[in-house]
């Protein structure tokens, strides 16, 4: 998603107040599931991208 919308994984990292290593590992690493809450700033930010996103359109909970 990140790239898809233009957005770098530094911008999107600082913007969810989230480290740079963790937006990464969301992006490459397809096993990698972050704490609770990790998953609310990252989706929190995901939101004001596209308002219609839910933590299941990109994790198996």
């Amino acid at each position: 998603m990140v790239r898809k919308k233009g957005i770098s994984q530094s911008d999107f990292a600082e913007e969810s107040k989230v480290s740079r290593t963790t937006i990464s590992k969301l992006c490459n690493n397809n096993e990698y599931i972050p704490s609770a809450s990790t998953l609310k700033r990252i989706m929190r930010t995901a939101r004001t991208i596209d308002k219609n996103k839910k933590a299941n359109d990109f994790f198996d909970i």
